[in-house]
């Protein structure tokens, strides 16, 4: 099942998204919620969903009627892992992590399918990354790994755009400023929920910009899984509904290259993961 949050007058609503158009939950259950973290926050919010699905004759909205939005419109966290594919920390010289690389962007950082999002004035060199990201359901504190599964709401496709003259700032890295400009962290096109994705450890990942396949990998390339990023972010701080985790990118990044290939104006990003979709992002001019 996938869901999308719509725009309605001067709400966010949450909707079931079917191949005729969108179901909205609320109208179709009035004790359901309409948006989307506090569904997430539900004990048996899934089961429920899902009952509601089946019953015949449910109104539709159609999709061109209606404007989207990030499925997750205000997470209240974003966190990031660094260096989480082996392969893509060899292209950018570094050891292996022993433990997970962990910085965040912040909430204005959201954007959804579709989205332009501008090169920002002093970036000279903006950059994609693919990437798999975990939605948070039920919230915790100190999750272990073996529980971790119960905390999942679902994946989307997520774009971790970088700044990466403004990421490798002297005289320290600053993975955060370089990472958490307005509109660098796109996710779509939908939330897939878990129970349709029970191996998300192995699902094909790959960044097509202008149609030419630039990152091609696997999730099985993981250094650190989900249960065992879950349970690590969790000892410092408690996950709530609609947290988002970008789990890291695979090889073949901008920076990568030789010459290095940096994203400009007009530029198509399309992240495709396996059983998830297609994320579309096009960057605009600068400003």
């Amino acid at each position: 099942m996938k869901l999308q949050t719509y725009q309605a007058s001067s709400e966010a609503r949450v909707a079931i998204q079917t191949p005729q158009g969108l179901i909205d939950i609320q109208k179709a259950q009035p004790q359901l919620p309409s948006d989307i973290q506090t569904l997430l926050g539900m004990e048996g919010w899934l089961e429920k969903v899902q009952e509601l699905r089946k019953q015949p004759g449910l109104p539709v909205i159609p999709v061109e009627t209606v404007t989207l939005l990030p499925v997750i419109p205000h997470p209240e966290k974003i966190i990031c892992v660094g260096l989480n594919y082996a392969d893509h920390a060899a292209e950018t010289g570094d050891q292996i992590p022993e433990i997970p690389v962990i910085f965040n962007k912040f909430p204005t950082a959201v954007a959804g399918q579709d989205a332009v999002v501008p090169i920002p004035r002093g970036v000279r060199k903006m950059d994609y990354e693919a990437e798999l990201v975990v939605v948070m359901g039920k919230g915790g504190r100190n999750i272990n790994r073996q529980e971790a599964w119960k905390h999942i709401a679902g994946f989307c496709c997520g774009n971790d755009l970088s700044a990466r003259d403004w990421q490798f700032l002297p005289p320290a890295r600053q993975w955060f400023i370089g990472k958490t400009f307005d509109g660098f962290a796109p996710i779509g096109p939908s939330l897939t929920t878990v129970d349709e994705i029970p191996q998300p450890a192995h699902l094909d990942i790959s960044m097509k910009v202008n149609g030419e396949c630039l990152q091609n990998s696997n999730t099985s390339q993981f250094i650190f899984d989900i249960p065992f990023l879950i349970e690590w972010i969790s000892q410092v701080a408690t996950l709530c509904p609609g947290d988002l985790i970008f789990t890291g990118t695979p090889p073949g990044v901008g920076m990568g290259k030789n010459p290095p290939r940096y994203l400009k104006e007009g530029d198509i990003c399309e992240v495709e993961i396996e059983k998830i979709g297609i994320l579309r992002t096009k960057i605009g001019k600068t400003r």
